[in-house]
């Protein structure tokens, strides 16, 4: 009884197996975004109008909006690009180099904003935290990345 079990449930796992998962990809717009990316934007873009409605013509407020708008929505189009470039691209270095530095500065940003707020001793924290993330996010991005596996044959 084990044996009629078994079979029918290797022959799934070796169908799975033969599917190739990079070609399957979710469905998309013409475009070449879906629905779901487009709510996001959406919700995005309205939130962003809402708080320079609400800024009071307060310079500073709709720099900080306006620069995280165009951050948020250059980091996104970067990622995009990123996942639609080869592994074996030059341009691929370019695009991840883009895509950390977009992030630093929304880093720097928010981490100036919550700062502003804050007591002395949880300002050196917030700034701590960001330096750590920005760090953190470099030695990620381009030295362990590039570092050599134990299990990599050269």
């Amino acid at each position: 009884m084990k044996s009629k079990l078994a079979s029918p449930l290797k022959s799934m796992e070796q169908g799975q197996l033969e599917q190739p998962l990079a070609h399957q990809q979710p469905p998309q717009h013409e475009m070449g975004f879906s629905l779901l990316t487009l709510i996001g934007f959406l919700f995005l873009t309205f939130n962003s109008v809402m708080a320079l409605y609400r800024s009071d013509r307060d310079i500073p407020t709709i720099a900080f909006v306006v620069f995280s708008y165009v951050d948020l929505v250059l980091l996104f189009y970067c990622l995009r690009l990123f996942e639609r470039t080869p592994p074996e691209s030059p341009r691929r270095h370019h695009i991840k180099t883009a895509v950390w530095l977009l992030t630093a500065m929304l880093t720097a940003v928010f981490s100036y904003k919550v700062a502003a707020i804050m007591p002395f001793p949880v300002k050196v924290l917030v700034w701590a935290m960001a330096g750590a993330t920005v760090l953190g996010g470099f030695y990620t991005f381009f030295l362990h990345s590039e570092q050599k596996k134990p299990n990599e044959v050269t």
